[in-house]
């Protein structure tokens, strides 16, 4: 997930994908990073629990974006804070960390059900 959303934000527009895919799939691939760390480390909790804690970390890390701190926001400046803490509060990202957050959850759910079949 980490690769695949750095690789979208360097050489995105250099393989022509649209303003929307590279704007905002960089935030729906960080939701689902979320979720499935998340599900990674906590794999007996229900799957709704770890999206309601991913969905919650996602809309906080949004909002700590409205927070500004000469060293906060001189740190969002470079590459590293950029990609940590974002630069700037946006509600479509909170929609595109949902979405990424929702497809993490169908896909876990339709992976574990696929490996349960498999062990009937």
């Amino acid at each position: 997930m980490i690769l695949a959303g750095l690789a979208l934000r360097i050489g995105g527009y250099r393989l022509g994908l649209p303003f929307l895919i590279v704007k905002y799939g960089g935030s729906l691939l960080w939701g689902s990073m979320v979720y499935l760390l998340l599900a990674a480390l906590a794999p007996r909790r229900p799957r709704t629990v770890n999206a309601a804690a991913a969905m919650g970390t996602a809309i906080a890390v949004e909002l700590f974006r409205l927070y500004h701190a000469p060293w906060l926001d001189a740190f969002r400046l470079t590459t590293a804070g950029a990609l940590l803490f974002g630069r700037i509060f946006s509600p479509w990202n909170i929609l595109a960390y949902a979405l990424g957050i929702g497809a993490a959850l169908a896909w876990d759910r339709a992976s574990f059900l696929s490996i349960r079949a498999a062990h009937r």
